[in-house]
């Protein structure tokens, strides 16, 4: 719970592991936002350098008021 991981089958959308449902596996983006749902099998854990751009992206994207 919390990791964060790519979805491959979203154009390498990362996002944070929610929990299962169904045959699925929960995200959400960094930071929170709506969740979706991936297949776990195009589910791949967040290379440290991903994980950096999705939270950079994330605060700066807070930082110019588009996000709480």
């Amino acid at each position: 719970m919390g990791a964060l991981v790519v979805d491959t089958g979203l154009g390498d959308r990362v996002g944070e592991f929610r929990g299962v449902a169904g045959p699925y596996w929960s995200l959400r983006p960094v930071g929170g936002g709506t969740e979706w749902e991936a297949e776990p099998q195009r589910v791949r854990p967040a290379l440290l350098m991903e994980q950096l751009r999705a939270r950079t992206a994330r605060l700066n994207a807070r930082s110019r008021g588009e996000v709480l």
